[in-house]
Order: C-alpha cells, then structure tokens, then sequence
C-alpha cells in the first residue's frame, strides 16, 4: 500500500480515538488542515463516510467503527515494534508516556527518574497530570499511578512507593477556639475542608480502628478539587483538612498543623505504576519501570 494511504489510516485512527481534528493533529504533530485532507481523502478513495462531524466532536460512522476496530491496534503492534528495535542500539530510545497525580510525581517519579533521564538522553517521559482514574489504553499511555488499592484487574502493578497514610489536620489557631475531635463522628461538629472529587462528588472521609471501618461526609464553607488548596485553607484556619500525609508533612513537622484522629488512620497500600499485562515493554519503558520500582 502506498505510505500516503498509511498516513491517511494512521490520521483516521488517531482522530477516532481522539474525537477532535485539534487534538488529532496535536498528537500527529501536524496541522489541522493536514488531518482534514487526510480524512477525505481516505473517504473519497473508499466512497464511503467514516467520521460524523458536529461543531462539538468527531465520532466514527458505523463503517468508521468497524475499520477502527479492524486495524486500529495494527499501529500499536507496529509502534511496538519499533520500540523494541531500540535495543538493538548501543542506548535505549523511545518515549514513554505516564499520567499520574502530583503528589506522586512529585514525591516518588520524578526524584527517581532524573538520574535516568540524565544517564538516557534519548529516552523521553512525556508526564500527565491528573486527579481522574484515566483509561490508559483508550488514552494510548505507556503506564498510570495509582494507589494499590484502585488498580484494575487485567494489570500489572509494580508498587513504586511505601505504604500511605492519611491524615486529619488543622491549625493551632483552629484548634485553639475548638476541641480536637476523639473520634471521626466529633468531626461532625467541625468545620472541615471538603474535597470534590473528579465524578463530581465530594469525598467521604475514611477512617478504620481496629478492623471497624467509618465513613463520615463532614460539612464546611469551602470545598477544593486539589490538595494545594486545602493545605493552604487549613494553614489559613479554615477547618480540618484531610489528605496523604505527605501533604501535609513540612507543616506538621514545624508546628504550623496539628494532627487528629492518628490512631484511626492505619497504613494501605501505596502508589503502584500499572500497564497492560498484554504490553510488550520497550527497552525505554522497561528502563523506567526499573527506575520507578520499589526497591
């Protein structure tokens, strides 16, 4: 087949997947216009309509559907195997694409992945961002983070960290005009720092003593969808606040927070980088798996 008809195929699949010629060409690394002309031109050659366009996404027609089931994953295998023809090289190359949340990557990837990087220049980490539980197969990513805990059956998960805890935390100012609760049921009658989480709910807060586990939904003035700014709210003495640990550490060890309820915050398992057991990893991917791995 001719390479044009293969960059049309491969501009198809991508923007099916992506449902957008914006991020279709992003991904492609080419121009909008250049997607467009791909597309229809690979729908002028077939005489038949792939893609249903609206003024707010692409979807694939039913034809659309059956050719993107039928060779989508054809590229994946090719750009495996290319992948993997990197270790035939005297250095692994190749990009490896993760999406995790910032506490991690702050705490745990990239502390681990600077020596590698500097020893690996042609080795690429392309890091994404993300409080959502993202499908990285649907989403083309090498690997995702998550807590051992919240990783799906049908994948490998490697722990990359130690054990986590959460913590319940406030100011000494807060503290000074309100009694620390005893138990998790005494945060009702608190002011607490809410947390909406990525569905759209707010998080229950989840505390376990002794094999008795408790759930309670706390109620306050502000609600926050990331962990800065519910640091920063309890620092500000507008509440209990409850998070990793981690991110709370500097300030309790200086006094600026106040830990409660210590004792029903028992370990869990920490964070894991989890891929598809069917993946053949590339020397780059496995590289950085070796690098991230709990030692």
């Amino acid at each position: 087949m001719a390479r044009s008809n293969l960059n049309d195929l491969q501009a198809f699949v991508t923007v099916a997947r992506e449902g957008s010629f914006t991020r279709a060409a992003a991904v492609l690394g080419v121009t909008q216009s250049a997607v467009s002309h791909a597309i229809r031109a690979l729908e002028a050659r077939m005489d038949i309509r792939l893609l249903t366009r609206t003024t707010r996404s692409v979807s694939p027609t039913a034809a659309g559907q059956r050719l993107l089931d039928g060779i989508g994953h054809r590229f994946e295998e090719i750009e495996a195997e290319l992948d993997a023809l990197t270790a035939l090289r005297d250095k692994p190359a190749g990009t490896v694409r993760i999406t995790c949340a910032d506490h991690v990557l702050r705490t745990t990837i990239w502390p681990k992945l600077v020596p590698l990087l500097r020893e690996y220049p042609d080795v690429k980490v392309e890091l994404d961002v993300s409080y959502g539980l993202k499908d990285i197969v649907a989403e083309r990513f090498d690997a995702g983070v998550r807590l051992g805990e919240a990783v799906h059956r049908g994948m490998i998960a490697v722990p990359i960290g130690p054990k986590l805890r959460m913590a319940a935390v406030a100011s000494p100012a807060y503290f000074a005009e309100h009694p620390p609760p005893r138990t998790p049921a005494d945060l009702m009658q608190h002011r607490c720092i809410n947390q909406r989480q990525v569905a759209g709910g707010l998080y229950a807060w989840e505390f376990e003593r002794r094999g008795r586990e408790l759930e309670v939904r706390v109620e306050g003035q502000v609600t926050f969808n990331t962990p800065p700014e519910i640091t920063r709210a309890a620092l500000d003495g507008m509440g209990i606040a409850y998070l990793l640990e981690g991110d709370f550490s500097p300030h309790l060890e200086q006094g600026r927070l106040v830990r409660v309820l210590e004792d029903w915050c028992p370990p869990f398992p920490g964070f894991h980088l989890y891929y598809p057991s069917r993946r053949h990893p590339s020397p780059a991917f496995s590289l950085v798996l070796e690098a991230l791995r709990l030692g």
